[in-house]
């Protein structure tokens, strides 16, 4: 309904070799982010690199915001806090330490006890955990983004066709590994919130691509003597409006995400905003353009054919 750019012709995959450089340098720096966070040589969270968690009870309500800069100024690193407000209480999960875990825990202990002591903090139980754990929590995470990628191959081959389901499962492969090794570039912290993250932008960059898919179909059978690098371009162009709008909508949303969503969200807001980015520019120039690789030559109809 809202037609940003009227009638583009943009030929989008004239540039599609430069795009595959490019995408290749990311997935590459992807796949070694990969490598090296499955050796644990990575900032990885408590999640997968192991440490302590320690559930505080307090007798009344305290803001997550006065409980971090308490525990930073008391000297306590590498923690991540979740709050539980119903039941005022609030979950201290620190990463392993050269020192002993149960050291954290005392720390943890007395610095509440000092900064809140009219609120009576409680230890209400204390969790370690251990690096097999971690371990295997890393392998969950691993499978998760294989099933999920699988799924897509299968659905899209059954949607559309089998060199279709191969387009999308490689520009989610390659949104995946883009923001993977941008955020191990960062230093980011690996956790499974940005697990999570991920899982939700293969999500959107499927969405983004099936659309773009599902014009190529309809041209095919309405432009049959146009050769398929026609018919990918004019379906490009046609769904441009669409796209920008719905990318530049979820990119807003986690924007506000990350700019007033506090701590706990930050880094899911940001590897949000880099996936809609990456999600996007794969959907015209990963996807498509493998979907080409793949087909015969000639006109559209002989090239990709469609249902």
């Amino acid at each position: 309904m809202i037609e940003l750019i009227k009638n583009p012709n943009l030929d989008f995959m004239a540039k599609r070799k430069y795009a595959f450089t490019f995408s290749g340098i990311l997935s590459l720096i992807g796949i070694i982010a990969a490598v090296q966070i499955g050796m644990g040589n990575a900032n990885l969270g408590v999640d997968f690199a192991g440490g302590t968690a320690v559930q505080v009870k307090f007798t009344q309500s305290v803001p997550l915001h006065q409980v971090r800069l308490a525990l930073e100024s008391g000297g306590v690193k590498d923690f991540d806090l979740q709050d539980l407000p119903t039941e005022n209480k609030i979950l201290v999960r620190v990463k392993k330490q050269e020192e002993k875990l149960g050291g954290a825990s005392e720390l943890i202990t007395q610095v509440l006890a000092k900064n809140f002591a009219d609120k009576k903090p409680v230890i209400d139980s204390t969790t370690e955990i251990g690096p097999k754990v971690g371990a295997k929590l890393r392998q969950d995470a691993l499978w998760a983004v294989l099933i999920a990628t699988g799924g897509i191959l299968v659905y899209i081959a059954w949607r559309f066709q089998l060199r279709f389901g191969i387009g999308a499962t490689i520009a989610t492969f390659h949104d995946v590994l883009a923001v993977l090794g941008i955020f191990y570039i960062l230093h980011k912290e690996i956790n499974l919130i940005v697990v999570s993250a991920l899982l939700t932008i293969a999500g959107y960059s499927l969405t983004d691509t099936v659309v773009v898919f599902d014009r190529i179909r309809e041209n095919i059978k309405r432009y049959l003597k146009d050769s398929v690098e026609e018919i990918v371009n004019k379906s490009i162009n046609e769904v441009l409006s669409r796209t920008i709008v719905t990318s530049l909508t979820v990119f807003l949303s986690s924007l506000a995400l990350f700019l007033f969503g506090g701590e706990v969200i930050h880094d899911f807001a940001l590897a949000m905003l880099l996936g809609v980015a990456v999600g996007t520019y794969s959907s015209v120039f990963v996807a498509s353009p493998v979907v080409i690789l793949l087909g015969k030559k000639g006109s559209g109809k002989a090239a990709i054919g469609g249902r």
